[in-house]
């Protein structure tokens, strides 16, 4: 039986996501930043098929996707005010991991199985980052459902998706706490 970690317990009851549009440099070296993924390589995941993979941005690279997301945003007909979002994103952005869902085809464990370990390990990766001390924040937007752009940009097969990037950096500011969910609406207990 584990043993209780009230420290773990208390960081899971606080954490907090930093919004990426406020976190700036520093960010992670990648010596720094390989203890975080690692802490999301142990999401759970049926049949240990690693049905994900990690693609880390750094800061050229994601200048690099700002131009291409112009691109397609253009080439889509997508508004500017929606357009906008997702370029801050890449443009403002110093490092970013690209969580990647790569389904491995299995008789045993279905794809939606899959799906779900890919966004444990977007939670662990954000979590992580946390717990090391870094701000840190969970997107997606348009570009990332684009299969142009994510075959053109990020390299994806047909078969992938990018389930998250996570963006990690230096908090300039302490974002105030938001409202959260009312557990007696949420939770429904069942005894017999």
């Amino acid at each position: 039986m584990p043993k209780p970690n009230p420290e773990a317990m208390e960081f899971l009851l606080t954490r907090r996501s930093r919004p990426a549009k406020t976190l700036t440099t520093p960010v992670p070296t990648r010596e720094e930043l390989l203890p975080i993924l690692q802490a999301a390589a142990r999401t759970p995941d049926h049949g240990k098929l690693e049905p994900w993979r990690f693609i880390v941005l750094e800061r050229e690279a994601l200048i690099r996707l700002e131009a291409l997301a112009s691109a397609r945003a253009s080439a889509l007909g997508i508004g500017e005010d929606k357009a906008e979002k997702v370029l801050r994103q890449f443009g403002d952005g110093h490092l970013a991991v690209a969580v990647v869902l790569s389904p491995v085809v299995s008789e045993k464990v279905p794809e939606i199985e899959q799906i779900f370990s890919a966004g444990a390990a977007c939670l662990g990766l954000l979590n992580g980052a946390l717990a090391s001390g870094w701000g840190a924040n969970w997107l997606t937007g348009w570009a990332c459902h684009d299969r142009d752009f994510v075959r053109d940009g990020l390299g994806l097969s047909d078969r992938e998706t990018v389930v998250g990037l996570v963006h990690i950096g230096t908090e300039r500011i302490v974002p105030p706490e938001r409202p959260r969910p009312d557990l007696a609406a949420k939770i429904k207990w069942v005894s017999s």
